[in-house]
């Protein structure tokens, strides 16, 4: 067995840890050696190689950046670029823990940490380290996986992976058709709250008062039409997980309220004095920026803060060239299947097309695209004259081009009047004032 063969370095300036990691390790591993001094880290490298060093993340005195942890790692690097480390983190330094991992660190736990945990994570190291291989890990949503090849997204899945087991409030940031509310999902189902509730609230829509009512409940009589209790959703989710969308709209009023709650983990519906205790997993999900977020006209910086112990940053399908295929591909097969189309198959041109586009509308955009070929499609081919990208996405800047060429503006009239027309090509050809034909060696020459 790889552990029984191991010999691990701990690293921490607390006593109270080492003793700890000492006591659970000496019966794991073949040799345990603790230090709590990092300064003596080079010297402990150079006499002693090491199967994994497990490495605090901030120290008393010695560094004062702020990032020790990063500090001390890439000394161990320069030293050993194969050695495998895990960074030990409170949840405050979360996202500094997640940023290690870029700069070679092999894993991260959160104090206190669970032995079991701590057990898996080394033998998964050593195991990897052996075979030169890294484990690929997608998240589940109802047992289906989330899909991304792009490194982009492989970073979103790791940093899922990492924190659902936790119960660090996540607030997810990303345009509108990401896919924020997948990844919410995908962190619940990842969690130990997986079987409890999950409540999803758009709270972006809700009025003040329907925002009381809604997330709080409310007893019979405490206003006209209050002819019942209702439970709010904060009760619903207690357990479980709450998952608040669009948080990025609502008032300061508003806020002051969410926060409150937050605080104090009691809820007080409409019409009671008495508190409910709840006990939830929040996550949180804006399309604004984290401009707008720090911009205290519009957002209180200490919700932020209580919201705010993770961040996940959904990209851009633009941003995900080699994930537009994969997608293309999964959303085909479903439509294909749910419109009772033939065995579909996909021309390159159709993909060529697809990669060429720069998708605005991100993933919910190509999602609409590729049904709408599905269900307008004739045959079982799919080429690139049966792809049209809905106006809706289109902005004023693409509607008028840069380029004022001669080719660029009959090429992106082509398309203005096509899309316009819905994908007709007599209608188009007739309203350009070209026949078919003539029209059909247009969009050859400009490969649409």
């Amino acid at each position: 067995m790889l552990l029984r063969n191991a010999s691990v370095l701990v690293i921490d300036d607390d006593h109270d840890v080492l003793i700890a990691m000492k006591i659970f390790l000496k019966s794991q591993v073949k040799k345990v050696v603790t230090e709590k001094n990092p300064e003596n880290i080079s010297s402990l490298l150079k006499n002693e190689n090491f199967d994994l060093i497990i490495l605090d993340m901030n120290y008393k005195s010695v560094v004062h950046t702020g990032n020790e942890g990063i500090y001390w790692l890439n000394r161990i690097r320069e030293i050993d670029k194969e050695a495998a480390v895990i960074l030990i983190t409170a949840y405050g330094d979360l996202d500094l823990a997640i940023r290690s991992l870029k700069k070679g660190a092999s894993d991260f736990l959160v104090k206190p940490w669970k032995n079991e945990k701590l057990f898996d994570s080394i033998n998964e190291i050593l195991a990897n380290k052996k075979s030169g291989k890294t484990e690929k890990w997608n998240p589940q949503v109802n047992g289906i996986k989330l899909l991304g090849e792009s490194n982009v997204m492989k970073e979103v899945f790791f940093k899922i992976k990492k924190i659902a087991p936790t119960d660090a409030n996540i607030l997810i940031l990303g345009e509108n058709g990401t896919g924020k509310d997948l990844i919410a999902r995908a962190i619940h189902d990842n969690t130990l709250r997986k079987d409890k509730p999950y409540i999803k609230v758009d709270v972006g829509s809700l009025t003040s008062t329907l925002f009381e009512s809604e997330l709080f409940g409310y007893k019979k009589g405490a206003f006209t039409d209050a002819k019942e209790d209702r439970q709010g959703r904060f009760e619903a989710a207690d357990g479980g997980t709450l998952f608040l969308d669009e948080i990025g709209n609502i008032s300061l009023q508003q806020q002051a309220r969410l926060l409150t709650v937050l605080q104090n983990r009691q809820i007080t519906p409409l019409g009671s004095n008495q508190p409910i205790d709840v006990n939830i997993r929040l996550i949180c999900a804006t399309n604004s920026s984290l401009e707008f977020l720090a911009d205290e006209e519009h957002f209180r910086k200490d919700l932020i803060y209580r919201i705010n112990t993770v961040e996940i940053i959904v990209p851009l399908l633009r941003e995900r060239e080699k994930d537009i295929a994969l997608l293309a591909k999964h959303f085909i097969e479903l439509y294909s299947e749910k419109y009772l189309k033939p065995k579909v198959t996909i021309e390159g041109s159709f993909l060529k097309k697809l990669e060429a586009y720069h998708f605005p509308g991100n993933v919910r955009e190509l999602q609409y695209a590729i049904e709408r070929a599905v269900i307008m499609l004739e045959d079982d081919v799919l080429r690139d004259r049966d792809l049209m990208f809905s106006p809706i996405e289109r902005t004023a800047a693409e509607i008028k081009p840069k380029d004022l060429k001669l080719d660029t503006v009959e090429k992106n009239t082509i398309l203005e009047v096509i899309e316009k027309n819905n994908g007709n090509i007599s209608q188009s050809a007739k309203e350009l004032g070209i026949t078919r034909t003539a029209l059909y060696r247009r969009l050859n020459k400009y490969g649409l």
